[in-house]
């Protein structure tokens, strides 16, 4: 069938059949909060559920929040903005306060679908592959969720700068992948907990008060949303990054890591810049965000998590990671004859949307489907002497 081309080598998959997860996570929200909770709560859940099916679960509630926003508000108007005086686009509180629900719903599900995994005596490669494939979707469906919630006004951000912002947060994200490429540890970012939260949180005084209630100056001329914007570029500067290269510093002090030469170890890094150089491009050179801003940027969160998916493959089977995405090529092609032809550049964007989604739809289930064949196992069914 279409969905079964490989693409897993021999090698990769020799790669994982040697690989042991292993994590640091020393946040103290997590350590101290989340973990109790998640392991009272996994004892309650049947043992003929799936472990990721519970990741799938929570993936499909932020879909859910995505397509939600999607529909009320495609130009990120309904918070304020233009749209606003007319009354032509307007998100119910209601929708606010179900987004804050399904995503903390999602941050749970993926917080306890791991010790279902291990209540069971079923972890391996493809719950760990599983689990941060689909977090690499969800990590960009956050802020491209949460941009309803303060608009485009005077009190918010330009667009370009919200673009800004998804690449930052998807960034660190890439950050520890790229640190586990090199390291063989996942260094857990305490960012994770903490956006999760505030991100709940942020929908649900929206729900309860109205996305009015973030219309605010903090100080002087600074608004609300301007503290969240220096907020998230700072994490992600300032602790995010040096810590990982603390870390993978370390590791080659130490002798615990894969100690590759400079060329080797900064190898992951060439395919995302070259998606952000191209993106961004785009978006200044054009004014294809200014009219289609949820296409630009779902266009930028799938490419990101297509790049991320196959570094995390790469890192789990001790294989060097490319250095560039070939889906690449379609996007350079449009960005660069949209600038030429603005015209067509609604055409060109929606069609390399869609060769995206599906290629990017392709290689997860593929990659999946062999990894299942391999290890002998089904995605999404215990089995029998393990419900027991």
């Amino acid at each position: 069938t279409m969905f079964d081309y490989r693409y897993l080598s021999k090698e990769h998959l020799k790669g994982f059949d040697n690989y042991k997860y292993r994590a640091v996570d020393t946040s103290p929200l997590s350590n101290y909060v989340m973990h109790p909770l998640w392991n009272t709560i996994v004892k309650i859940i049947p043992r003929w559920l799936a472990p990721n099916l519970l990741t799938f679960l929570g993936f499909l509630c932020v879909v859910v929040v995505a397509l939600l926003t999607s529909w009320y508000d495609y130009h990120f108007l309904a918070a304020g903005g233009p749209g606003q005086q007319k009354n032509e686009v307007y998100i119910p509180n209601y929708v606010f306060t179900l987004s804050s629900i399904l995503i903390f719903l999602a941050y749970n599900l993926d917080g306890i679908d791991g010790k279902q995994a291990r209540r069971l005596g079923v972890s391996g490669p493809l719950g760990e592959m599983f689990d941060h494939g689909l977090d690499s979707f969800i990590v960009f469906f956050i802020p491209f969720c949460l941009f309803s919630v303060f608009g485009r006004d005077e009190f918010s951000i330009p667009l370009f700068r919200g673009y800004l912002i998804v690449g930052s947060i998807v960034l660190n994200f890439y950050v520890s992948h790229c640190e586990k490429y090199n390291t063989r540890v996942l260094y857990l970012p305490w960012g994770y907990d903490v956006a999760m939260w505030t991100s709940s949180l942020l929908f649900l005084v929206a729900g309860i008060k109205g996305p009015a209630y973030f219309k605010t100056f903090i100080f002087g001329e600074v608004t609300f949303a301007q503290v969240l914007e220096v907020s998230i570029h700072a994490t992600g500067l300032f602790t995010t990054l040096p810590v990982s290269i603390y870390n993978v510093y370390l590791s080659y002090k130490n002798g615990t890591g894969k100690n590759l030469s400079l060329l080797e170890a900064v190898r992951p890094v060439w395919s995302m810049t070259s998606l952000v150089v191209v993106l961004t491009y785009w978006a200044l050179k054009s004014e294809v965000m200014e009219h289609y801003p949820r296409a630009f940027l779902l266009l930028f969160g799938t490419l990101f998590s297509n790049t991320a998916s196959r570094l995390i493959v790469s890192e789990m089977s001790e294989q060097r990671c490319e250095v560039f995405n070939s889906l690449l090529w379609p996007l350079m092609a449009a960005a660069v004859m949209s600038t030429y032809q603005p015209a067509l550049q609604h055409l060109l964007l929606h069609s390399v949307l869609l060769v995206a989604l599906f290629a990017h739809l392709h290689y997860g289930i593929c990659v999946v489907r062999q990894m299942c064949d391999h290890f002998k196992v089904k995605c999404f069914v215990v089995p029998k002497e393990k419900i027991k």
